[in-house]
């Protein structure tokens, strides 16, 4: 079962932040990995055992606490995106094609359209 597991860990350089997402990716049925440096929190969602987590990342040196276990949070709808309309469709055997339009006004009053 996936669920949300969220780790207090203490960061204190880029260095620690690497050392502790390279331990928590040894591990399997992880979906996704997250880190807040400035609230010190580890956020991993997947099938792994939040107990599991805190021990693989207490075996590099570094203190871990166990914060929240939860269900995620459903991924919210992609809204339905409406159709382009073209102004001026082609015909399907001239999308490559570009449309010319050359109009043409004599002084007589007459005009002439090429398409």
């Amino acid at each position: 079962m996936k669920q949300k597991t969220v780790l207090r860990v203490c960061f204190n350089c880029r260095k620690c932040k690497t050392a502790v997402l390279k331990a928590v990716a040894k591990l399997e049925g992880i979906d996704s990995v997250a880190v807040d440096a400035e609230k010190w929190t580890l956020t991993v969602v997947g099938n792994v055992d939040p107990v599991r987590l805190a021990e693989q990342i207490r075996k590099i040196g570094k203190g871990a606490e166990i914060m929240s276990v939860e269900p995620p949070k459903p991924n919210p709808p992609e809204p339905k995106k409406k159709p382009e309309v073209e102004l001026n469709p082609l015909p399907t055997c001239c999308k490559e094609c570009h449309l010319v339009v050359v109009r043409y006004f004599p002084y007589e009053g007459g005009f002439c359209s090429i398409l």
